[in-house]
Formats: C-alpha cells, sequence, structure tokens
C-alpha cells in the first residue's frame, strides 16, 4: 500500500529517510525544529547533513519545569533567555556524558562541537512555549515549481531513537505550499529564540570528559575523592553531648560515621578497633545516632546489647552515661530467655567471634534474634530489618566457615547486599580450598595458600563490612596523631615480650618429657577410655546416646588439652588434676571388675565408688532412672572388649606418672618468678606505679600463687576466677582503672593474679606490666590480656610483657633457646590443629622467642584517606575543582611497565572495580590499593595522548565487568539450581506438606514462607530442622496430620512470620536504593 507516512518499521527509517533526501537532492538549508535535541541524535545524521550550507535546530525547552520551579519559590514564570540557554547546555552536557563510550561516537561529539564553533551549525532555544512539533525542512538553495525540497513532521524528536529505534509516525510533504508554511514559521520561531554562542562551545567541552587538559594528578585525586566519597568529610560535630571525662577523638568520630552508613547499607557490620581503642564508646555513639535516625520522634528505636557475664556491667555504665535509655542487656548464655524479637530494631554483639559456631544452640537463638524484622511498618507494608554491630578485633582469626557463620547473622547467604550476591557459593569455594590445604606437608605452600584464601574473602566479604583501626593507624597518620596530642591521649609503646626461661635438671627434664609423650603419643600413651565410654557402648546400648562418638571424641581431647596445659601452667595445678583422672580412671577399673558400670553424667560416680558408696549409688540411680534418661547401668559384657583393655593400660601409665610426680618438690618456674618479682617486675625503673597483672588459665595456679606468694611476704594481692568476678570487680576497678576519678583510686592491692576472667571488660591500665605465667597459647588472647593495660588513658610510656618457658638446664644462652623452642614445639603437637595456635613454622617465632615484637598492622587506606583530607584542607579550590571534574575523565601517561595498558574504574551500586587490560587485551582486576598505586601522581606529571586502543579496552573492561554482574544476578535467578543436598531434601518434604488436606491456610503461608527462607539461605538451622523430623518418618511413621504438627512446631521457632501491631505508625523507608547500569568513573592509558 502506497502512503507518505512512516514509522521506523522495516528500515523505513527518519534516519534513511534524511539520507535518502541529501543524496538525491542538492540541499542548500536544512532547518529542524525538535522539542528533544539529543547530541547523539546529530552524531547519527552529521554525515549527511554536512552537505548542507546552512544548519538550524531550534529547541524546545521544557517551559512546564520552569514554571513548577518558578511557582515553587511564590514567582510568577518569566522569559529568561539566560535560564533557557543553560537549561539546554545542561541537557547536552547529560547527553555527552551518557552517550556510548565508543570512538566513533566520540568522533561524531567532537564533529559537533567543531561545526558549532565554526558556525556550520547554528542552535537556538526558544523559551516562550512548550514546542512538541517536530519538523525536518528540507531546502535546495533556489525556490522552483518543480519541487524544491521536503518536510517531514510527526513524532520523532532529533534523538537516537527517534531517528531509528522507537516506533513513530511521520509523513513526508513535498508541496511547496507546505513547504513555505513550515519555513515561514520556522522563520518566526527562530526570531524570538535565544542563540547557543560561541562560549556555549568552549564550556561544553571543559565540562564533559571530552576536555584533553586534565592533569594526570588530577585524575588521581578525582579517582580518590570518588572512592571515598562521604568519607572525606570530617564531621566533628557529628558526636555531640559526650558525658564528663569522655574525650571526642577525631578517629572515633570518623569510626561512627563509616559504620553507621555501613549498617544501613548492609544491615550490619564488624566494629574490628584493636583491643583498648575504645569500641564500646563507638558502638554507642552509633546506637545513639540510630536512635535519632530511625524515625525519631513518631518512633522509638529499642537496642539489645549482648554480651558476656563480664561486660555486662561496662556496658551498662556506658549507656547510662551516654543517655541511652531504650535498651536491654542479655548476656550470651540467656539468648534463651528473650521471646518478643520484634522488639528490637539494634542488635550490638559484643565479642562476636564467640558465635562463630553455627552448630551451637546460642547461634541459633542469636541468628534468630538478628533475622527477626522489628515493630517498624515501612511504606510499602513491609517490616523493617533489624541493623546489626558485631564487636569483635579479630574477625579473621577464625576459620572461612566460622567467618561465614558470623556474617550470616545479618546476611542471607543466597541474597546478600555484597558484590558477592551468593555467599553460600563464594564462601564454598574457599571452604573446599582450605580443607585441601590441610593435606599439604609443604609448609611454605601452606602459607601462601592460607594466605590467599584469607585474602579473598578479607577484599570480598569483610572490607566492605568491617570498621578497624589499630593504633599504628593513630600514630603515623598525622590528623590523628595531632588530635590525640592536643587532647592528652598518649598510646604507650607496647616492648617486645620478654622470656623468662625457667630450666628443668635433668631428672626432672627427664620427667617432664615423659609425661608429655604420655599424654599425647597416639600409641604410646594414653587412650583417654575413662571419657569415652559411650562411644564403646554395643550397638543395644549406644542407641540411647545420639552423637556419642562425637561426644566422646571431643570430651577426650579436652581432657588430654587440659593435662597439656595443665602441666605448662604449674606442676601444683598439673599434679591436682592428674590426681583426679587417675582416681577416675581407678574408679572405672573397680567397676568393670565388679560388672557393674554405672553411666550418669549429671552424678558424681566416682564419688560413690572411691568411697565404697556403692549401694546408696544403686538407690539413687534406681530412684532417678524414671527422670534422669542418660542414666544406663551397664555390664562388662555391653561393651567393645578394647574399651576394657585401653582403660586398663591407662591406669598403669597414670599410676607411673603419679608415681613420677609424687616424689617431685621442687618448682624451678616458681623459685624464677619470685627472682624477677624481686628483681625486675616490681622494679621501679620500669613499674613506677608499683602495679602487676598477671595470668594463667588455671584458677588452681593462680590460687598457689597467691598462697607461695604470701608465704614470701607479698601480701597486697588480689585473687580474681570466675566466682569471685563479680565481687572483685570493684575493687579491681578501684586498684588499676585509671579512668576513674583520683579520688576514688585506691592502693589496697598492687598485684592481680586472675584467670581469663579479667582478660576482658576491665581497665587495669594503672598497671604497665603483664606476666602470662603460662603459655598464652593464641594470639587473640595474648592481645586482649595486652589490651588490659595498653587502653586510652595508660599512665606509663612503655607496655612490658614477660612469658614464661620450660627448657633443659644448660650452660648457653643459645641453647636454653632451643630447648624451649623443641618443647613448644612438643605441646603444638599435643594440643592439635584445633587449639588454633600456629603452623608448626610459625612456632617458634611465637610469643618473642626470636625477639618478635607484637605490631599491628597499619591500614594503608586510610593513610590514604587522612592525606586527601589534608589535600582538601590546604587546597579547598583545586579540591572542589577537581570533585567538579565529569566523569569518564581520563588522561594518557607515559609508563614503560605498562605501555599499551589501560586501567578504568568502573562503579555500580553494589561494587566499585579497578580493570587493568593489557595490550593483548587480558583483564586483571586490582584491589584498591593495587590501583591507587597505579594511578599516582606527581603534581607536575605531564599528560600525553591516549593510546591507540583506549576505547577498545575500557569496552573490554565495561564488558567484563556486565558479564560478571549478569552472572551474579543470573545465580541469585536459578537459586534453586544451587541448593545443597540438605536443602534440597528439605525444599522436597515441604512441597510435600503443602499438599496435605487438613493445612489451614497460614500453616500454608507458613511453609512457603520457611521454604523462600530456606531458598534464601536465612537461617544456618531450618534445613537441618526439617530434616530431622524427615528422618524420624523412617524409624516412626506417622500420619500426614501428625507429621505437619511436627513441622509447624519446628516452623514456629523461627521468626518466619511477624504479626504487625496497628498502632505503629508507618514510616519512611530511611533508605531508598536504585539499581544504575555501570559507570565508568575515571581511565588512565599508557604508552612510552
Amino acid at each position: 500500500m502506497s502512503t507518505k507516512f512512516f514509522t521506523n518499521e522495516n528500515d523505513n527509517t527518519l534516519l534513511s529517510k534524511i539520507e535518502g533526501i541529501f543524496k538525491h537532492r542538492n540541499i542548500h538549508f536544512f532547518d529542524a525544529l525538535v522539542g528533544y535535541f539529543r547530541a547523539s541524535g546529530y552524531f547519527r545524521i552529521r554525515n549527511f547533513v554536512e552537505k548542507a550550507d546552512e544548519i538550524r535546530i531550534l529547541v524546545g525547552i521544557n517551559v512546564d519545569n520552569l514554571i513548577f520551579e518558578a511557582n515553587k519559590k511564590g514567582l510568577l514564570f518569566v522569559e529568561d533567555p539566560t535560564k533557557s540557554r543553560d537549561d539546554f547546555f545542561e541537557q547536552i552536557k547529560k547527553n555527552i556524558q551518557e552517550a556510548e563510550y565508543d570512538k566513533e561516537v566520540e568522533d561524531g561529539m567532537f564533529g559537533f562541537i567543531t561545526d558549532l564553533a565554526r558556525g556550520k551549525i547554528k542552535i537556538k532555544v526558544h523559551p516562550k512555549q512548550n514546542l512538541h512539533a517536530k519538523i525536518y525542512i528540507f531546502r535546495e538553495k533556489e525556490k522552483h515549481n518543480h519541487g524544491y525540497g521536503s518536510v517531514i513532521t510527526g513524532s520523532s524528536n532529533l534523538t537516537d531513537n527517534g531517528l531509528s529505534r522507537n516506533f513513530e509516525f511521520n509523513v513526508e510533504l513535498r508541496d511547496n505550499t507546505d513547504i513555505d508554511f513550515a519555513t515561514y514559521t520556522f522563520d518566526k520561531l527562530w526570531n524570538e529564540s535565544t542563540e547557543i554562542g560561541q562560549e556555549f562551545v568552549e564550556k561544553l567541552k571543559n565540562e564533559t570528559f571530552l576536555n584533553d587538559e586534565f592533569t594526570p594528578f588530577e585524575v588521581y585525586m578525582k579517582f580518590l575523592i570518588e572512592y571515598f566519597g562521604k568519607n572525606i568529610d570530617f564531621d566533628p560535630n557529628s558526636i555531640q553531648d559526650l558525658p564528663q571525662g569522655f574525650k571526642k577523638l577525631s578517629y572515633q568520630v570518623d569510626a561512627v560515621a563509616d559504620g553507621y552508613n555501613k549498617m544501613m547499607k548492609h544491615r550490619g557490620f564488624f566494629l574490628s578497633d584493636v583491643v583498648g581503642l575504645g569500641k564500646t564508646i563507638v558502638a554507642t555513639l552509633i546506637a545513639k545516632k540510630f536512635f535519632y535516625s530511625n524515625g525519631f520522634p513518631s518512633y522509638l528505636s529499642q537496642t539489645l546489647i549482648i554480651c558476656p557475664p563480664a561486660l555486662k556491667e561496662n556496658w551498662d555504665d556506658t549507656l547510662s552515661k551516654f543517655g541511652i535509655h531504650n535498651y536491654k542487656i542479655l548476656t550470651s548464655g540467656s539468648l534463651h530467655k528473650l521471646t518478643k524479637y520484634q522488639d528490637y530494631d539494634l542488635i550490638v554483639v559484643d565479642e562476636a567471634h564467640k558465635f562463630r559456631s553455627d552448630s551451637a544452640e546460642m547461634y541459633f537463638h542469636l541468628q534468630n534474634i538478628c533475622k527477626s524484622n522489628t515493630r517498624k511498618i515501612l511504606q510499602d507494608g513491609t517490616s523493617e530489618q533489624k541493623r546489626v554491630i558485631l564487636i569483635s578485633a579479630t574477625p579473621l582469626n577464625n576459620r572461612p566457615e566460622d567467618i561465614a557463620n558470623l556474617v550470616y547473622l545479618f546476611q542471607d547467604a543466597k541474597n546478600s547486599t555484597l558484590e558477592v550476591g551468593n555467599l553460600q557459593h563464594f564462601f564454598r569455594g574457599q571452604i573446599d580450598e582450605y580443607k585441601k590445604l590441610k593435606a599439604e606437608v609443604d609448609i611454605q605452600k601452606l602459607t601462601i595458600g592460607v594466605k590467599l584464601i584469607y585474602e579473598k574473602i578479607r577484599i570480598k566479604v569483610i572490607e566492605p563490612l568491617m570498621v578497624r583501626r589499630t593504633r599504628t593507624d593513630l600514630s603515623e597518620n598525622e590528623e590523628y596523631a595531632k588530635d590525640l596530642k592536643e587532647q592528652g591521649v598518649i598510646f604507650p609503646a607496647v616492648n617486645k615480650p620478654e622470656k623468662i626461661f625457667y630450666q628443668l635438671d635433668e631428672h626432672l627434664d627427664s620427667i617432664y618429657d615423659k609425661t608429655i609423650l604420655y599424654l599425647s603419643h597416639p600409641t604410646k600413651g594414653l587412650t583417654y577410655n575413662r571419657y569415652q565410654a559411650i562411644k564403646f557402648l554395643k550397638p543395644h546400648k549406644k542407641s540411647k546416646y545420639p552423637k556419642a562418638d562425637h561426644t566422646s571424641t571431643q570430651l577426650a581431647f579436652i581432657m588430654k588439652t587440659m593435662l597439656v596445659k595443665r602441666i605448662d601452667s604449674s606442676f601444683y595445678a598439673f599434679k591436682q588434676s592428674l590426681k583426679r583422672f587417675s582416681v577416675a580412671t581407678n574408679a572405672m577399673v573397680q567397676m568393670f571388675e565388679n560388672d557393674r558400670i554405672y553411666i550418669a553424667p549429671n552424678i558424681s560416680v566416682n564419688d560413690y565408688i572411691n568411697e565404697g558408696k556403692e549401694e546408696e549409688l544403686i538407690t539413687l540411680l534406681t530412684n532417678l532412672a524414671d527422670t534422669d534418661p542418660t542414666i544406663e547401668i551397664c555390664n562388662a559384657d555391653d561393651f567393645e572388649p578394647h574399651f576394657f583393655k585401653g582403660l586398663k593400660a591407662d591406669k598403669v601409665l597414670l599410676d607411673e606418672l603419679m608415681g613420677y610426680w609424687s616424689s617431685i618438690i621442687q618448682d624451678p618456674k616458681l623459685d624464677e618468678f619470685k627472682k624477677y618479682l624481686e628483681t625486675t617486675l616490681l622494679n621501679k625503673s620500669i613499674n613506677k606505679e608499683g602495679k602487676l597483672v598477671i595470668f594463667s588459665e588455671s584458677k588452681e595456679t593462680t590460687s598457689y600463687l597467691s598462697e607461695e606468694l604470701k608465704k614470701s611476704g607479698f601480701d597486697k594481692i588480689l585473687v580474681v576466677d570466675s566466682k569471685t568476678r563479680k565481687d572483685r570487680f570493684p575493687i579491681v576497678k578501684a586498684n588499676f582503672d585509671a579512668n576513674i576519678p583520683l579520688s576514688d583510686q585506691k592502693d589496697d592491692y598492687n598485684i592481680v593474679i586472675s584467670t581469663e576472667v579479667l582478660a576482658e571488660g576491665v581497665n587495669m591500665h594503672r598497671a604497665n606490666i603483664i606476666l602470662n605465667y603460662d603459655t598464652p597459647w593464641n594470639s587473640t588472647r595474648l592481645m586482649q590480656r595486652i589490651g588490659r593495660v595498653n587502653r586510652i588513658g595508660s599512665m606509663a610510656d612503655n607496655i612490658y610483657i614477660y612469658n614464661f618457658f620450660p627448657t633443659a638446664k644448660v650452660n648457653k644462652d643459645i641453647e636454653l633457646e632451643k630447648k624451649a623452642i623443641m618443647k613448644l614445639q612438643a605441646f603444638h603437637s599435643a594440643m592439635g590443629e584445633d587449639s588454633q595456635i600456629y603452623s608448626q613454622d610459625e612456632v617458634t617465632e611465637s610469643f618473642g622467642l626470636f625477639d618478635k615484637s607484637i605490631n599491628e598492622e597499619k591500614d594503608e587506606k586510610l593513610r590514604i584517606l587522612l592525606e586527601l583530607r589534608r589535600f582538601k584542607r590546604d587546597n579547598i579550590s583545586l579540591f572542589k575543582k577537581i570533585k567538579n571534574m565529569p566523569m569518564k575523565a581520563r588522561v594518557g601517561r607515559k609508563n614503560s611497565t605498562l605501555t599499551g595498558a589501560t586501567i578504568t574504574f568502573i562503579r555500580n551500586e553494589k561494587r566499585d572495580a579497578f580493570l587493568l587490560v593489557d595490550d593483548n587485551g587480558t583483564v586483571e582486576e586490582l584491589t584498591f590499593l593495587q590501583a591507587e598505586r597505579k594511578y599516582y601522581a606527581n603534581v607536575t606529571e605531564k599528560s600525553i595522548p591516549l593510546n591507540h586502543r583506549h576505547h577498545e579496552q575500557v569496552k573490554i573492561a565495561i564488558q567484563l565487568f556486565t558479564n560478571r554482574i549478569e552472572e551474579e544476578k543470573n545465580r541469585e535467578r536459578k537459586i534453586d539450581t544451587t541448593q545443597g543436598p540438605n536443602e534440597k531434601k528439605a525444599l522436597a518434604f515441604l512441597d510435600a506438606l503443602t499438599n496435605v488436606e487438613t493445612a489451614n491456610h497460614n500453616e500454608r503461608e507458613l511453609l512457603q514462607n520457611a521454604k523462600t527462607a530456606i531458598r534464601l539461605g536465612k537461617f544456618q538451622h531450618l534445613q537441618r530442622d526439617i530434616n530431622k523430623v524427615a528422618k524420624t518418618l523412617k524409624t516412626t511413621p506417622l500420619i500426614p496430620t501428625i507429621l505437619l504438627e511436627e513441622v509447624i512446631k519446628v516452623l514456629n521457632k523461627y521468626p518466619l512470620t511477624l504479626i504487625v501491631d496497628e498502632n505503629i505508625q508507618v514510616i519512611q523507608p530511611v533508605f531508598n536504593l536504585k539499581e544504575f547500569k555501570p559507570e565508568i568513573i575515571i581511565s588512565e592509558s599508557f604508552n612510552n
């Protein structure tokens, strides 16, 4: 059908029409009247229309917007040529910035600017009315009656889409009268319009990425400004109303801002400043900011603090001082008592690393608390999610699965807010790699492999979720150091640990080494069968004890570890533990010989047997058997034969050890300690306050030391353990805490001897010397102990740490250390991999044996941020100029090692990426610090032209970035295909239950919510608990109705539904994050 109309279909487009007109006619004048003009549209037609001698483009502006803006200000809209010009300029600038990053497109943009500059095209904007008309007028130089041109009118604007991509409705008119009318109207409007002058051309070039005058230094600073964003703006006033006695420290102001932003973006974060830097204060300030930002005053947020019992009083005191009243403190072991999870908006978990095992009951309760919604209802009708602060100085000092479990407290395993959307998939790879490395015998390969795993976890997961400062960061960064000095805050220097060797004579050394052998050797040593009885029961009895093998093995391991630690702690503590083990083993042997073995975990069977009260025991067990299912009375035949054999072998070894140690009356460790106490530890030259803190893992050792020291005339000694901590905490505070007022400080005690109960949650920084009487077997514990005296407000200039090590009696110091190292390595072997100490090659460097200082890591990012802040402070005009540089700014640089390569900084909502594309097209993703080193430039460095492959390399980087985002999205869309076997079983089981006829609407909804939670990876225990119910069907078949009831009971333990209180006011969401496409921030190309 013949028609003058066309719709951009079947290649019959406005673009092809324009091309045809210029091809077949000698067009001298080209006029275009459009409502919207895009530079990209001009790029498409430039090759055709440049044949015309005069080109005029008239653009209508959006007057409606201008009227709206005027009315908002209470003004009457009046035509403003300057405003019209500026509005048009911003539209064109935006169009250039958003155009495809392509060499051909860019050449077209330069062509547009060039044509404007030389007057080839003229552009005007019309400010009086909204011009919705679209007219394209083509005329030859001379008018004649045989068709001297044509007019196209319709719906197409001069944009890329209007020219060819959109469905449009246009018509071409060729009558002279139509051409004349269109030209007359165009001329009339043209004369009323405002011309775009030459200044527009330079401005357009300077304010877009087409500017080729950016220097390498400016692009480097733009890179930093874009990366650090709001963190550059230090606002000391963000922390107000500090209680009396608290200083406003700049590093804490930064930590509050950074932590709050991370918490709001990712639903939670790790607060990991090192021990002694005031994590409690930072968390309290964030809680206060959250309270006033989360809907106050119409909504009053509630904060739940979860902490070890030892820290409860400190939290209560701090929160009260900072004026926070809407809070509850719950100790770590009491989570099961909490019922109304939805009452709390913010969860603060202190010592969060204690929740790293997802198999523990308290992890189950904590995850339910953190993953339940709040009472606050958003505008879309959904409930606001909780926010979580995990306080842990050492989030990376755990196995990969432990780190994952902590992250899963506020992130869904398969639907995270991080770049890594499917965390379960990511961690699975790291966990598998970690397990493979356990079999690696080459220590160097093992060390490198482990480092790579943790580097991935740190960059991909922990870094975006962590706020961490060390003392090194504070002392080496000018801004922080200056602030601390001005406020009189000085961190003492931590000296390298000093070694105290106690020497064993030849006889004692032989007994010592033989004892370690008996405690730990797999064939020549103890079997610990006394603690593995249920493991060796025959099946008909063993079935009563679920996880019998696991429980027994763990118990035996604990006993072995305890005995090894006791011999390291003190000979006195070891003798007491050895005696108890011997008595327990003898009692079990006696029960076997009497053919009556009692298994009763809740009763002290040993005491009855050893005191000859077997008849009383039988009566007691008989009475309790009906109420205590763990009680079992067995005969010897109920056990596997090798159980009793191992038990008797242990009795022989224990009798031998008891014989050895009963003859030992000397204590060289105690003797050496007393000598050091008089000559060094209380010496005024290093210990001006005369205060000393002594740690031991054993309560028996602390009691023993106290008694022995009192015999030697030391009477101002305070002993603290788990039973006495609560009562003696005020005494410790009065005698050792430098933060309390001078009027409240006392000197009743100068030595405190404590178990681990004082290793956290207490200040003892009137002291500056710590003695570890027994080896602190993991570095985290060592740092926690040191942190008791190395705190804000420490009184001394230096901190001293002393560690005891056993060694053989030898003459030369080097031999002394060598013997000590051998014993330390023997301890390490005895403790096994689960002790979380060090790998074999690290043992020899532990705790200062080879003069290794205790150094904290340095945060390079923090150093760069603070340098950027100084630059801003000292060069505010230049900083603003660079900050306002357009996105996509680029520069060419000389660099012989990177010749032919391009680095591009790309960003989207979830991540920043720094991609290096070399001359061969190979892509390497860099970390921020790697990229920073390559982008770094001096202020005097000159730029050079971009390399010839620049655009191609940037496009390669963009494509890789886009592909990875799509892959991640696809993983999330196809989430069912990535379910593990346990999840698949649970989902299949729930699918079957939804078909049970008796299921009501609420039950079906709960089943559906459970399936969704499994697919998202919301709760670690959920699929396991469901599968337990499914497993019982194999032994105890249930009718569908009863089965459904059992599953509903399980599901009701999880916050899968939330009852909304109708009286709660609807609150506007705090964040409204929008997705956006990958954006080029900057790029650099290199040549010789």
